[in-house]
């Protein structure tokens, strides 16, 4: 009965590799697409029924599925319905969950951070926790996408918890799950000089409600310049994205246009409403992880130099998804289309039609055109939004990038807390001398896990060393000694980056106690942008946007 039923299965399968494409003019490749279907039933079916091993129908399906798409881009991605929470979050913002983000630190599963007024928080859990069991099964190891399974459900169902709090026995929590939506903008205020900040994290389904009410609010504080921090952005909704840039263009202006394959993905993307404000000078901060939605708003205002843009070049993103339904619940997100800036450039970075030994390959730069502003001002297309005001990044970004990465600043405020049980609010703390030389003292003695690629050849060399039993004793000292020496080296570049590091050190201290929201303010009271911002308004914002003299498009 079993293999009969199957055959039914697999019966139904090809008829449906015939009728779903019956349409010839629906793919340009009708008969290559039937064969390949037909061709993958094929084999799906022998191994099912032949396969020595017992196999999972569904687990082949996904590994197939799952091989298939990465062939194309890292933004076309398949859901089935276990990720279906995933999939809605893309759109909305919202899923049910703890409220708390979670990540693998030395191999045990650690509260990076706990959202505000959400079920983690209030029963208890805070940032630097580690959860070692869930529903009583033991979890350290486990990879991210079953803790995420783990932590996520149904609002309103309960799931329990066993952490270690700061060094104190292990602790139970039973945490009531809720729908969980962050802002999409997590903080604003006004800044020195009649300046309003609005931060931007996502754009989902509320990103250009959140912009509007924090806009209104600090206008009504007197706000009469803006800064725009899409830094760190990865994008998201392009309505929301079309909507936000609304705000500061007439209506009736061209936003954006999307280029697909299908007629529907043609389309042309203007401004509806009536404005918030066409007048108030406009600054927006991009950097190298500002993607999609945030270079759709940030390159149309500079397009139709409505903004000054500031920071390092953004990511390259110039591409649109949809999230299509799929059968049996899950879902597809698929690339369909690029989108041009009102300029006429599209600022993708990474070829994925041209892959190089299976990896995307930049934009020919001989290939990337020049394009020009509303006043004339020359932009390049192919290589993401270039700021007005390019931010040159640190010597010694390598060190600060890993020392990010690697957790060094969140490992050190766990550290911290364990010792302060309190300390100033945002804005108005500061770490000490002594605390400066804590953290370097404490980096080095963890150079392994903070600046890795450091370590690399000699821990290759050293698991060379460890199969062979006649290797000299000297040797090995030796390269225990060099170990010793990377150790200090970065002792003295922590020493040397005192400036750089300190700002970013307090920030992640701050957030340890009072939250991400916090956390924006107290970066802000030290931060280069910010700084660069306040001069282009006092100096040089009109100019930058006048373009040369006479050059205006016609």
């Amino acid at each position: 009965m079993k293999i009969l039923n199957r055959s039914l299965l697999f019966l139904l399968l090809s008829l449906f590799s015939f009728t779903s494409f019956a349409q010839p003019n629906q793919s340009t490749n009708y008969f290559e697409v039937v064969k390949n279907l037909e061709i993958f039933t094929d084999v799906f079916r022998q191994l099912d029924q032949l396969y020595v091993e017992e196999s999972t129908p569904g687990n082949l399906v996904n590994t197939a599925l799952s091989g298939m798409l990465a062939s194309l881009d890292p933004y076309t991605v398949y859901y089935p319905e276990s990720r279906i929470e995933d999939a809605m979050y893309l759109q909305t913002g919202r899923s049910g969950g703890v409220g708390a983000r979670v990540d693998l630190i030395n191999g045990r599963n650690t509260v990076l951070e706990v959202f505000e007024s959400f079920p983690a928080y209030k029963s208890g859990l805070r940032a630097g926790d580690i959860i070692t069991h869930i529903n009583g099964k033991p979890i350290d190891g486990i990879d991210l996408d079953n803790l995420e399974d783990g932590l996520t459900g149904t609002p309103g169902s309960v799931v329990n918890l066993t952490v270690l709090q700061l060094g104190k026995p292990a602790a139970e929590l039973a945490v009531t799950r809720e729908s969980i939506k962050t802002p999409d903008v997590p903080h604003f205020q006004m800044l020195e000089n009649n300046v309003g900040y609005i931060k931007l994290d996502e754009f989902t389904q509320t990103a250009s409600e959140d912009v509007k009410t924090s806009f209104n609010t600090l206008k009504g504080k007197g706000m009469n310049k803006l800064i725009l921090d899409l830094r760190g952005n990865g994008g998201g909704l392009l309505n929301e994205a079309v909507k936000i840039v609304n705000f500061f263009v007439p209506k009736g202006t061209e936003i954006t246009r999307t280029m697909g394959k299908t007629e529907s993905w043609k389309q042309l993307y203007m401004a509806q409403y009536d404005p918030l404000d066409l007048t108030i000078p406009l600054v927006v901060l991009v950097d190298e992880m500002s993607a999609s939605a945030s270079e759709i708003v940030s390159g149309s205002l500079q397009d139709l130099d409505r903004a000054v843009i500031v920071g390092v070049p953004s990511f390259g993103k110039g591409l649109v998804q949809q999230t299509l339904d799929l059968s049996y619940n899950a879902k597809m997100k698929v690339t369909v289309a690029k989108y041009y800036t009102p300029s006429g450039r599209c600022i993708q970075k990474l070829d994925y039609g041209n892959k190089k030994d299976g990896h995307a390959t930049q934009i020919d730069t001989t290939k990337i055109r020049t394009f020009y502003t509303t006043h004339g001002r020359p932009v390049k297309d192919g290589s993401g939004i270039y700021p007005d005001v390019l931010i040159t990044p640190s010597a010694s970004k390598e060190i600060l990038s890993q020392l990010q990465r690697n957790f060094a600043y969140f490992r050190f405020g766990v550290e911290f807390k364990k010792t302060h049980a309190s300390i100033d609010s945002a804005g108005s703390f500061t770490i000490s001398q002594k605390d400066y030389n804590d953290f370097v003292q404490f980096a080095k003695n963890n150079a392994k896990d903070f600046v890795p690629s450091w370590f690399e050849h000699i821990e290759k060399l050293e698991k060379e060393l460890a199969s062979q039993t006649a290797v000299n004793s000297e040797l090995k000292d030796q390269l225990k000694s060099l170990q010793n020496g990377i150790s200090s080296a970065l002792e003295n570049s922590l020493t040397q980056l005192q400036t750089e590091i300190t700002p970013k050190l307090e920030a992640k201290i701050v957030e340890m106690y009072y939250f991400r929201s916090a956390a924006i303010k107290q970066s802000l009271t030290n931060d280069p942008l910010i700084r660069a911002s306040q001069e282009v308004f006092q100096k040089n914002y009109l100019t930058i946007l006048a373009g040369p003299a006479g050059s205006e498009k016609k």
